[in-house]
């Protein structure tokens, strides 16, 4: 049983602010972390660990464990990709890969996320692999799967979007989402896209069925796209938020125009 209070408790603002019982239950994998600050503080290889002797495979920790230390520049970021990657090349048996999905820790479903990608060279195969990642309820989880995935799309960018403009039409709110958010120009924590950068209509399969999205989450989504393609194409910005204003008079349409030109208009 989790106390209520770990099950309730709010993230902290800061390291020093952290919850050492709550630290206690994130390194054995017993809940999810509550945001960055506990995610940072986590420590995933004492978590690892735990892990690999709940699936008998306690002997990938010493081929883990090296390839995190033998970073120059580690972070909690690329401990979780290192991680990750390391399980990819240990192993590509889909009950693991399935336990660690469903499991309770936001961390390991990331190291999964992280694995799976290594295993797929095309690109619809790789999308078709990271879905149930991009559905995942954990914010981090979400966010990982768009630097596992990202520079790929990038690489075969027309066929990126292909794939992704009908997930505009998803139920799944955190589907819908990612369409938009995997795509941005800039972007954070992540490669630019030059091509967007440069010529931005080349996005709008997936930013128009979107224009007047239901769920605040997406349209944050779409305005952060916009703003950043206003930095490089401003007027573009302009056009498409005029045109969107005469054929979309909702709410919705009227928050993403506004925070979608807030860098043009501050």
């Amino acid at each position: 049983m989790i106390p209520a209070h770990i099950l309730n408790r709010k993230g902290a603002r800061s390291l020093k602010d952290i919850n050492l019982e709550a630290i206690a239950y994130l390194n054995k994998g017993l809940v999810e972390t509550k945001n960055l600050m506990e995610w940072l503080a986590t420590d995933q290889l004492a978590l690892l660990q735990l892990v690999l002797k709940d699936i008998g495979k306690e002997a990938w920790f010493t081929d883990i464990e090296v390839a995190v230390n033998t970073q120059k520049k580690p972070t909690a970021n690329s401990n979780t990709k290192v991680i990750g990657e390391t399980l990819g090349i240990l192993t590509r048996n889909k009950d693991i890969y399935d336990h660690f999905k469903k499991h309770t820790s936001d961390l390991v479903r990331c190291w999964a996320c992280w694995a799976e990608s290594t295993h797929h060279d095309e690109l619809k195969s790789l999308l078709s692999a990271m879905k149930p990642y991009v559905a995942d309820t954990h914010f981090g989880v979400r966010e990982v799967v768009i630097f596992a995935s990202k520079e790929r799309m990038i690489e075969d960018l027309d066929t990126a979007i292909k794939i992704l403009t009908p997930w505009t039409k998803a139920t799944d709110e955190n589907i819908r989402r990612f369409a938009v958010e995997a795509l941005r120009p800039v972007g954070v924590w992540t490669k630019k896209i030059a091509a967007f950068q440069e010529n931005p209509a080349k996005g709008l399969p997936v930013l128009e069925p979107l224009q007047s999205d239901t769920s605040k989450y997406v349209r944050d989504a779409v305005a952060n796209w916009l703003n950043d393609a206003s930095k490089s194409q401003p007027t573009w910005v302009q056009t498409i938020c005029n045109e969107w204003q005469q054929n979309s008079a909702t709410k919705e349409t009227a928050y993403i125009i506004k925070r979608g030109l807030r860098t043009i208009n501050k």
